[in-house]
């Protein structure tokens, strides 16, 4: 199968500057920066369809396309690397085996934007990737790939790297800016949008690892090419799916865009572990309602898992097997998000806790169907936090109330969890 973010990966260490530069690195750099305006940068990354691979799935150059081009003052752009997600890890295992796409795709996208300065801001336990990110900075600049007149076009361009000293909430886009910029890691409010008013009062994009790292070899083969290396014709693109929990092979796998879920499980994930079979699984990270084997056929692409009543998110596939306890899977996902809110708002703040409190009550046996109700409650109530937070908090419970009532009535019935019995 065909590797594009992979495909320069070496067993058991770190691709080197030379090697990457020896098997294409930095050829859509050096066309871009000779051959291509910013706009046309900016209309090759709209027309291959890449939609961002950090959660939201948002176009990624219609995202570019919103920074005013008129504006005076420094522009940013900035990195999102603060992976924190709960079964989603694909940025550390492609940076860990190869900084240097990044770094290219980085400088692709400020030249299309027209920054000078780019972040990336990565999660404090990411040692290794943020040391070859250190590493990949300093070769690309001694070889003219950055800084100032980069490959003598008059195009200006440093990178930063910025270690988060954490908290899942820095993930969210403005979080992470008033994290940057030294200030508690509170959502800010929007409009206006950080492409108008960002990071520092200045225009600002924020892309995720995975997005920008495509960049390069979009620019060098183009649009229809990226488009075709997808498993359906709807879809564009590969993705890195990061496979956890109970099947044979747990690994991350750069598979095409819209391969259906079952083929994954049952494909590079080698199946379930022997003696056990397939429950339900969370299709795109913690935040996603579950999946269940009714779900099997469902194209692994944006549409498509938003259609079946999920998301795909981050590419983050958590498998059960039929042993597994829905109620004690939820509770625990709930009580991540619930100790990771940040306490700006009341529906987070509050609700979550109280989510939490009705979920171990269930799950002890001492719950009544009336929770059941004030759970989907919740669901509603929670939508109205201020940001994304409690909201994908709600995904797991979305899912176990829609797939697994039933599961939640028999330990309402029984006086204890059934599971463990």
């Amino acid at each position: 199968m065909e590797q594009i973010l992979f495909q320069h990966n070496k067993p058991g260490r770190c691709v080197t500057f030379a090697e990457y530069q020896t098997e294409g690195g930095f050829t859509a750099l050096k066309k871009a920066l000779a051959a291509m305006t910013p706009d046309e940068v900016q209309q090759v990354v709209i027309d291959s369809g890449l939609r961002g691979r950090g959660g939201a799935g948002f176009p990624t150059g219609k995202k570019w396309s919103f920074v005013p081009r008129n504006l005076p003052g420094p522009r940013w752009l900035i990195c999102n690397c603060d992976e924190m997600e709960p079964g989603t890890y694909k940025d550390r295992i492609l940076l860990e085996a190869n900084p240097y796409s990044l770094i290219e795709g980085i400088t692709l996208a400020c030249y299309a934007i027209g920054v000078r300065h780019a972040f990336i801001f990565i999660r404090r336990g990411y040692e290794q990737a943020a040391a070859n990110l250190q590493r990949a900075i300093s070769e690309a600049a001694a070889a003219g790939l950055l800084g100032e007149n980069i490959l003598g076009s008059g195009f200006d361009c440093a990178i930063d790297v910025h270690v988060s000293a954490g908290r899942y909430i820095c993930g969210e886009e403005t979080a992470l800016m008033n994290a940057l910029e030294g200030k508690r890691a509170n959502p800010r409010a929007k409009p206006p949008f950080p492409a108008i008013k960002g990071l520092w009062g200045g225009p600002t994009v924020v892309n995720n690892v995975e997005s920008l790292a495509n960049i390069p070899y979009i620019i060098a083969n183009g649009p229809a090419w990226f488009k075709a290396t997808a498993a359906t014709p709807e879809a564009a693109g590969m993705k890195l799916f990061c496979i956890s929990g109970h099947v044979t092979h747990p690994a991350c796998f750069e598979l095409p865009l819209g391969m259906k879920l079952g083929d994954i499980i049952g494909g590079p994930c080698g199946g379930m572990r022997p003696g056990s079979s397939f429950k339900a699984c969370l299709p795109g990270g913690a935040s996603t309602p579950y999946f269940t084997a009714d779900h099997w056929n469902i194209p692994m692409d944006f549409d498509p898992v938003a259609k079946a009543g999920s998301r795909l998110g981050t590419g983050g596939i958590v498998v059960f097997d039929h042993k597994t306890c829905m109620v004690a899977a939820t509770l625990n996902l709930v009580r991540f998000y619930a100790r990771e809110s940040c306490g700006w708002c009341t529906p987070c703040r509050e609700g979550l806790p109280f989510v939490v409190n009705l979920l171990e009550t269930i799950e002890s046996g001492q719950g009544s169907d009336e929770h059941i109700e004030i759970l989907r409650e919740h669901i509603k109530y929670l939508n109205y936090a201020f940001c994304a937070l409690a909201p994908g908090a709600m995904g797991p419970v979305d899912g176990l109330l829609r797939h697994f009532e039933d599961e939640i009535r028999e330990h309402n019935r029984n006086g204890k969890c059934p599971c463990r019995s």
